[in-house]
């Protein structure tokens, strides 16, 4: 993705544990106006689970980082948890296809865990979960990828707290294909597409 200002950097925050089953629920324009009033720019949302966009100055970032983080915390009268990357990080995500050797089969979900820092030790994979019917079945820098199947009593596991467990480090998970919709969402909207609109933009 191209830049029109070298020394501006899109970014994606992903907030964990943002209204999901009455957690945590927020506003997402008050999380917009959070990350503006912290010296974001162009935020918007992707649907309603934590999703931010916004640019900010490359040589401004750990302090813009370190506000947003400030502004959260008083919104959500809590230490918010959110892992930052970059577009561009996120794109080559998505180019590198990290789920094109998992055999297709009915009924899986597949996963992305973002982790907050990489581990002290990277572990051997797969990683399994029999009890939560969860495979992690690669890593790359900060992400673990994982497949979800059905359990015994027909739902389907959460990676989240099983990447954390067994890699000793916070994480915050999205569905795979939403990792897709996000990278979709800002290449249309960097094309002047309106085929998909922001939630809202400050």
């Amino acid at each position: 993705m191209k830049h029109h200002r070298l020394d501006v950097n899109t970014y994606v925050a992903f907030m964990r544990a943002i209204n999901v089953a009455g957690h945590a629920s927020v506003r997402m324009s008050d999380v917009r106006d959070a990350f503006a009033a912290a010296g974001c720019r162009k935020v918007r949302t992707y649907i309603q689970s934590g999703n931010v966009i916004f640019e900010s100055p490359a040589r401004d970032a750990v302090a813009t980082l370190r506000k947003v983080r400030g502004r959260l915390r008083n919104l959500l009268d809590a230490e918010p948890e959110i892992v930052f990357r970059t577009v561009r990080e996120i794109e080559d995500l998505v180019k590198r296809a990290p789920f094109k050797d998992v055999q297709a089969e009915p009924g899986i979900k597949l996963y992305v865990a973002f982790l907050s820092h990489r581990p002290r030790i990277k572990p051997r994979f797969p990683l399994v979960s029999s009890k939560e019917a969860l495979e992690a079945v690669a890593m790359s820098d900060r992400e673990v990828f994982v497949v979800s199947r059905r359990k015994k009593n027909g739902f389907f596991g959460f990676p989240n707290n099983f990447i954390e467990h067994e890699l000793d480090v916070s994480a915050t998970t999205r569905n795979w294909s939403t990792v897709t919709k996000i990278v979709e969402f800002v290449r249309m909207e960097t094309a002047g597409s309106e085929r998909i609109r922001p939630t809202g933009v400050r």
